[in-house]
This record gives structure tokens, C-alpha cells and sequence, in this order.
């Protein structure tokens, strides 16, 4: 059922362009290093499906990749924003769909690393997003800033129970969306998620993580890493550029520790244990979330034989089924 190439893409019978391989799951599992390796493996070129790595400027605290530790691989969607601009699903999805489709078109695979949620949702499954209105999100952005998060907490409870019960009563952001989206549409905010199916080009879905003990040690590592590397020295930096003025930079974890640490609101030590707390929160989150999506071919981080077994997978898809035509 399968052609290879010389440089390894993958073409099914029927198919003119190679399938995309995504690489997903919890922070610190190792995905990175995997989407290098399979990108060398198979002729690829990574996009970048971690939403606060679009950011100039804030390496350090979310793990960037270097330009000496990208092999020479092509990378997309990492530095495209300035932490000035709010990042948004919506024009992740638009962007990082063109980036996907041009590499097909060069006769690349295109290998797609992350583990932001929502991003990974929009981008497989061609999330529609609600419209949007000024106005009506301006009114609860406006309760939000008077009366506080249990205040909108409260709204989203009378609007739609079910959304009130699944986001998270520190997501401000995500509840005043999701009243936008009910008072909008009349439906509950659960009506405009995407619904899982055939993933968009036949994409391979694979999913790293890790036993929960490792896991925690290795956020633990990261984090100290990070403070020791200069994370402080690069929140100072950022805060020159405006950190504080944009709307979803400065909460990244790390970031808004920091900041809270730089304003006197936090020791050094509170800071560093609230990051790893946080992303070990974060974590929990994302693990929760990918566990439910049964397209998801499961690796273990720690596999000796990491690359072989991904690359197993993924030929067996390749092998087994053809793309749709999308």
C-alpha cells in the first residue's frame, strides 16, 4: 500500500503528498528529541505545536530548541510572535495549516511537535471556530476585571454548566470565550468543540509520556535547569519588551512566577517550586486530555529503542491505510 521515496516521505496508493507524523503529549517526555529524530528518520521538517514557543524571546522558559540544537531541520511557528501580541488558536490554525501544506507540496513530511491542547484539536481536526463579537466579549472581559474570577465563574455556572464544570475556575480567558460563545450562538460551548474522527491528511498520531515518578523528577530537573540557565535574566529582558502588557505571554508558566518573583510578590525559591508545581499541574492536564483521544499510537519516553518503535508505527499506518483526500 505504501511507497517510500529516496528521502524517505511516505506516499499511499491514491495519494499524491506525504501523511504528516504528530508528536504529542505531556511536557518533559521527550518529544523534541523524537521529532528531530524522525525528522532526520524521514525526510521531514518540524512544525511547532507548542503555543508559548511562537514567542520571540521566551526560550529559556518553555524549553526552546537552539538553532545549534535543531540538526539543520527546518523548524515553523516557533518565533512568531512578540510577547506584546496575544497568541490565539485560531491564528495558529490558519498559519500552521499553510506551513503543513507547503511541505507536502516540497515532498517533505511534515512532523508536527507539541502539547498544547487546543492547538493540536484545531490543527487535526479543522476546528470551525464561533464568531466572535467586540462587544459582547468586551462585556464579560469588563466582569472579569471588576468582580474577579469567581465572579465569571459564577456566570459561566448559570450560562452552561457542563463548560463550567470542565474549565478550569483560573481560566478567565477560556470563560469569558466560552459565555461569548453561548450568548452568541444560544448553544452550549461544548456544541462549537470538533468532534474526533479521521485525522486531516491521515495524520499519524503518536503520543509520548512517561511513569508519573520519572516524570516529576524530570520536571524537577527542568525547572532548576532553567533558573540556573538564566530564566530570571530573561524575564527581566522580556519585561523591557512588554511583557506585562500582553494578554497570554506573561501567564506562561515560568513567566508569570518570575514576574511575580521580580515584583516582590514571591522569594527566588517560591518562584522556582511554583514553577514546577504549575507545570506539574500542566502535565496532569495534558495527560488527561491526550489519554481520551483513541487515535493516539502510545510510546514510553524512556524506550532505549524510542526512534524504532515510532518508526514501526508509523509505517505500519502508512502501510495499512491511505490518507483521505484532505
Amino acid at each position: 500500500m505504501k511507497e517510500t521515496s529516496t528521502g524517505g516521505q511516505a506516499r499511499s496508493l491514491g495519494a499524491d503528498l506525504p501523511r504528516p507524523v504528530a508528536v504529542v503529549g505531556p511536557t518533559a517526555t521527550g518529544k523534541s528529541d523524537l521529532g528531530l529524530d524522525l525528522a532526520e528518520a524521514l525526510g521531514g521538517e518540524i512544525v511547532n505545536i507548542d503555543a508559548m514557543q511562537q514567542y520571540r524571546g521566551m526560550d529559556i522558559g518553555t524549553a526552546k530548541l537552539s538553532l545549534e540544537e535543531r540538526r539543520g531541520i527546518p523548524h515553523h511557528q516557533l518565533d512568531v510572535l512578540d510577547v506584546t501580541e496575544t497568541a490565539t488558536v485560531a491564528r495558529y490554525q490558519r498559519a500552521a495549516t499553510a506551513d503543513v501544506e507547503a511541505i507536502r507540496e516540497r515532498g517533505r513530511v511534515p512532523i508536527v511537535v507539541g502539547g498544547s491542547m487546543m492547538y493540536v484539536q484545531a490543527l487535526l481536526d479543522e476546528w470551525q471556530f464561533p464568531a466572535t463579537d467586540p462587544r459582547v466579549r468586551a462585556k464579560w472581559e469588563a466582569v472579569l476585571e471588576s468582580d474577579g474570577l469567581a465572579a465569571i465563574h459564577q456566570a459561566l455556572k448559570r450560562a452552561d454548566p457542563a463548560a463550567a464544570a470542565t474549565i478550569l475556575p483560573t481560566d478567565g480567558r477560556r470563560m469569558v470565550r466560552a459565555l461569548e460563545v453561548v450568548e452568541l450562538t444560544g448553544e452550549p460551548f461544548a456544541a462549537s468543540q470538533p468532534t474526533i474522527g479521521e485525522p486531516r491528511w491521515g495524520t499519524v498520531i503518536l503520543g509520548v509520556d512517561r511513569a508519573t515518578g520519572e516524570l516529576d523528577e524530570r520536571i524537577a530537573r527542568r525547572t532548576d535547569l532553567m533558573f540556573e540557565r538564566g530564566l530570571v535574566e530573561e524575564v527581566h529582558e522580556l519585561a523591557g519588551a512588554g511583557l506585562r502588557e500582553g494578554v497570554t505571554a506573561p501567564r506562561a508558566i515560568g513567566y508569570a512566577q518570575v514576574l511575580a518573583y521580580i515584583d516582590g510578590e514571591y522569594s527566588l525559591d517560591e518562584a522556582r517550586e511554583r514553577t514546577f508545581v504549575g507545570t506539574r499541574r500542566y502535565v496532569r492536564r495534558q495527560r488527561s486530555w491526550f489519554r481520551r483521544d483513541p487515535r493516539i499510537h502510545w510510546l514510553d519516553g524512556a524506550d532505549p529503542d524510542l526512534l524504532g518503535s515510532a518508526r514501526r508505527l508509523v509505517q505500519d499506518a502508512w502501510t495499512s491505510s491511505a490518507p483521505p483526500a484532505r
